[in-house]
Order: structure tokens, then sequence, then C-alpha cells
């Protein structure tokens, strides 16, 4: 549904008539495109103290923008402030970034990094957790369609250069119009060696991607973006939406996989379909059936919970224990902004949501460590989509702008994050789950 207050900004008379008011200023993103595949303009790489990694500039290079310590009008900045260890040192963060703020081009990008908070220097931890805030705060500030990200890239025990490698994704993702509706994000990386790509322009050629859920919405935007990128995609969704799911299918070169998550052999039935593995697998199947709790009978709790969750942890166990996933797959599930912040009506949803959550937060590090598979979530915000099109007005509204970009995201906002999660080399990306809602009011 098109965003007609968004249109009215864009217009001379609307931009007087909302400053006037003190209206939302919101500012179209630039998304990804063949045609523009980049942010325009340089990258200013600054440093606040001294680095306590190597190698960040010749990561900064694979973003394919022209790293300088000197730019007027720069299309992104990253500040390394992952030497900043006392609460004096947090000086240097405004210092290095005060004079250049400004300067940022409209629908630019701001990424500090940092380092995990240490359990031992409770300085260190202070300093370091103090760069959450001072991001958070900056994304809400920055305006005119620009981003702000922390990335904690491991110092310790890593030898020279080697974290700041394996950050080369997150950061390439960051730096390009894919993470157009990410902002105020914390990304925590581990110390795991990145997977070679063979084709930058199609990193996931020779994967085969499972997407659940993946006949219209922001399934099909995920298939969509993973066949783009080189995999070979299997599109399943419930048998009543086969003909929906088989357009879809056959409009990206994919298989139609009609399929009922919820059923018992549903983890068989799936791994039957890819004798070779399954390299990638996005759990987006979800539904809805809202009312407050006082007015909300056991069956509409329990099908909420089943296919939102209870599905997604049995078929993960089950494809994990045979096998199904590969050393170097990627697990990707979908978590909600209503998982965190929770929302009225959605008891059953936010629960399943959340539960998503806490899935991916146990069952990364384990799966990483014995099947070699990472495990990450999105949680998107208010996404325009059909069922959001069906929302009343001013709740619709309302979810448009509590957000600091002061619009709806797009489905393929979402399926770009989940294409990052799914390449070879964003191994050390692992039980995160990343926000895309332009940085929503909501449990921010």
């Amino acid at each position: 549904m098109a965003d007609r207050y968004l249109h009215l900004t864009g217009t001379a008379p609307g931009r007087f008539l909302t400053r006037r008011l003190g209206l939302p200023q919101p500012a179209p993103l630039r998304r990804w495109t063949l045609e523009t595949p980049h942010l325009d303009g340089p990258l200013l790489h600054l440093t606040a103290g001294a680095p306590a990694i190597t190698g960040v500039a010749e990561a900064l290079r694979t973003s394919g923008l022209t790293v300088t310590e000197r730019a007027d009008r720069p299309a992104a900045i990253v500040l390394d402030a992952t030497g900043v260890t006392t609460a004096a040192g947090l000086g240097d963060v405004h210092a290095a970034l005060h004079p250049v703020v400004r300067s940022l081009a409209p629908g630019g990008r701001i990424v500090v990094l940092g380092t995990v908070p240490s359990s031992d220097d409770h300085h260190q931890a202070a300093a370091q957790q103090a760069l959450e805030g001072f991001v958070r705060s900056l994304g809400k500030e920055i305006g005119r369609g620009s981003t702000v990200q922390l990335v904690r890239i491991p110092a310790a025990g890593i030898p020279g250069g080697a974290s700041a490698h394996a950050a080369e994704s997150t950061l390439r993702f960051l730096l390009s119009p894919r993470s157009a509706y990410v902002s105020g994000q914390v990304i925590e990386l581990t110390a795991a060696a990145p997977d070679p790509v063979a084709d930058p322009a199609a990193p996931l050629t020779g994967r085969t991607a499972l997407v659940t859920g993946a006949a219209r919405g922001i399934g099909a935007a995920v298939a969509s973006v993973l066949a783009r990128d080189g995999a070979q995609v299997i599109a399943l969704d419930v048998p009543g939406a086969r003909e929906e799911l088989e357009r879809t299918a056959d409009r990206l070169g994919a298989t139609a996989l009609p399929l009922d998550i919820t059923a018992p052999d549903a983890a068989g039935r799936i791994a039957a379909a890819v004798p070779d593995g399954l390299g990638i697998l996005v759990h987006n199947a979800g539904i809805t059936r809202d009312r407050r709790l006082a007015n909300m009978p056991a069956d509409r709790w329990a099908s909420v919970v089943e296919v939102n969750l209870d599905s997604v942890l049995r078929t993960t166990d089950e494809l994990l224990k045979a096998g199904a996933i590969p050393r170097g797959g990627r697990i990707v599930a979908t978590a909600s902004i209503a998982g965190i912040a929770g929302n009225t009506g959605q008891t059953n949803y936010a629960a399943s949501k959340a539960g998503i959550i806490g899935l991916v937060r146990s069952l990364g590090p384990r799966a990483a460590a014995d099947h070699g598979v990472t495990v990450n979530a999105v949680a998107p915000g208010f996404i325009e989509t059909k069922m959001t099109a069906a929302v009343p007005f001013f709740i619709r509204e309302a979810g448009r702008r509590m957000n600091s970009l002061s619009q709806g995201g797009l489905p393929v906002d979402v399926a770009e994050a989940v294409a990052w999660f799914a390449q070879p080399d964003s191994t050390a990306v692992n039980g995160q789950v990343l926000r895309v809602c332009g940085q929503s009011l909501l449990g921010a």
C-alpha cells in the first residue's frame, strides 16, 4: 500500500506544512538495485583511542567504497572505538564524530566498532556498553534517512587482523543500500573464520535454500532475494496456498513444496526434497490469531504457538539430527518486535516470537560447535504488506511513524537481512537477533 504521507513530505508544500506543524519528516530510502549497488560517496574511517584490533582498513575496502581519513561529504563513517576502555576515553568518541556528523550525506551510514564488554574489567565493560547507548541515541537524531549501528568485534586472543576479517560481510551489509531499514542495532560477532565466497555477485551459488511461508509477502521476498544471490530455492507453504506458491516459484525458477510445516512428517519430507543437503533454512511461516488474553480461547493460543514456534523447534531439531543441514549451513528464523516489546491483543503471537529469540540465543553456539551451522533471526517491525494494509488507518500510521526513519519498511528489507545471515562469509554472525524496524520506538 502506498505511503501517501511519505509522498506528501517529498513535495515543497508538504515539507512546508509538516515542518510548520512539527510533524515527522521521513526521507525516501535508497535500496539496493543492480544499477546502484553501493552508496554514493567515500567512506570516512576514524578512530577513537588506540585500536584494539588490526585489519579494519582492509576489511572496510571490501565494502566497495573508497576509504579515506578525510572527506567533505562522506556516504559513510566508520569509527573504530575498540580501544575505548575508560569513561574518559569516551571523550575521544565525541571528538571524532562531533566535527563530521553534520557532513554525512543523506541516506548515509555510521558504524561504530566496539568490542565485547569484559566480565573481568568493569571499566572497559562500562566504556564499551556506553557505546550502545550512544549509538541508539545517535540513530534517533541523525535524520535524513541515515542509520547508525554498533558492531562488536572480539579482540582478545585473535591473531593479527583475523577479527576484522570476520567482520567483512557485516560491514558490507551495513555500509550498503541493503540495510536501508536497519538502524540502532548492536551486532556481536564471534571469532569464527568466514567461509570463502567464490562469486561476490552471487554469493549463494551452489547452495539450496528452503523458505517456509514463501507464497506471498515477506516469505516471497526472501525467496526472491536468495534466488537473486544464486541459491536454488525451494518455496514451501501450506497446500491451501498452492496456486500462489506455484506462481511465486515459477517466477523465481524455484521449486514449490506444498506442505503444512506443522505436519508430523514435515522434517522428513523436507530432508527427502534435499538429498544433497540443505544449505539455508529460513523459518518464515507464521500466523496471527489476535485477541486479548481474557477473550482468547485455547485453540487460538495453541495454533499460533504451534505454527510460529513449536514447528520451528521440531523441524530444526530433526533436520540437524539427521544431518540434513551440512557444515557451513545457515538457519534463519523470523521473530518480531512484538516478541521484544509486546503488543496488545497478541499475547500468543508475542510469546511465540519471543520463543524464537530464546531458540536463537541458546541453539546458536551449540549448533556452531556441534554441526558447524549458524542460527540467527530477523525481527521485523512495521512492514508494508497486505496484512498491514488491512490495519485501521490510525494504527497503521502510528506503526509507520513510530521509528527513527518515520516510515514502514518493505518485505525486501527483511529479505536483505536474511540474505546477509545466509552468506558463506557470515560465519562470525551467530546467535544474533536483528531488528529490521527502522529503529522502532517500541522496545527500543
